[in-house]
């Protein structure tokens, strides 16, 4: 479907995944999972270099992390020249979380301001002041305690926001 031309009984292999294709996340891991074994990668590291190198992967996203630059220099040579892709140098976002290196303590910090402001902005809390809001000591919540009707409008909304809060 969507080639112009086609022969009659042959299967053709999609060699990119495509974005919504809902195996697309399943290809890409099949795919750099075999390119990752035949390098000899195990759980973490490469044994026969001598050197640690970790890689998250998420999406089509990559983050490494190596304690030899020229390792990783070679690593992230090798993995350009299989799959295309850009090397961004040090990050400085990921998954919604600035990253903020510290090279003298070896140490990096993550830090969701923006993504927490981005929440605030969205349900119009952004000038609110935060207030306590505690019940009476030994207070037990039940079901009777609930409305008869929930507004399902609010429970949208509601579900959302926790929704967004639990990545916090």
């Amino acid at each position: 479907p969507g080639c112009e031309e086609y022969e009659e009984g042959v299967v053709y292999e999609c060699l990119r995944p495509i974005y919504s294709v809902p195996s697309s996340a399943r290809a890409l891991w099949v795919t750099l999972s075999k390119w990752f074994g035949e390098r000899g990668f195990e759980t973490v590291g490469l044994p026969e270099v001598g050197a640690k190198i970790t890689v998250s992967a998420h999406i089509d996203d990559l983050l490494i992390a190596c304690g030899d630059l020229k390792v990783m220099q070679q690593f992230k040579n090798d993995f350009l020249r299989r799959f295309e892709g850009t090397d961004e140098n040090d990050v400085e976002q990921y998954l919604g979380c600035e990253v903020i290196f510290n090279r003298e303590a070896s140490s990096v910090t993550l830090r969701q301001k923006v993504y927490a402001e981005r929440v605030l902005l969205l349900y119009g809390m952004w000038g609110c002041a935060p207030v306590k809001t505690q019940l009476e000591p030994g207070t037990h919540l039940s079901k009777a305690d609930c409305p008869q009707h929930v507004d399902p409008a609010l429970h949208c909304l509601y579900s959302r926001i926790v929704g967004h809060l639990s990545f916090l």
